[in-house]
């Protein structure tokens, strides 16, 4: 899967992302499919990038 620019997320977002991995992580997940889970959450949560 291509990894997309994360130029336009806000920092609101960026915060919200990093919060989610790092506690996906703790989960024991792989450091890949934390930062996956963390970004499809925030699309979900707050209609993706640029909103």
């Amino acid at each position: 899967m291509a990894k997309g620019s994360k130029a336009k997320y806000t920092d609101k977002q960026k915060r919200m992302a990093s919060h989610i991995e790092d506690s996906e992580k703790k989960s024991g997940r792989s450091t890949e499919a934390s930062e996956r889970i963390a970004w499809a959450t925030v699309n979900k949560k707050t209609g993706g990038a640029g909103k």
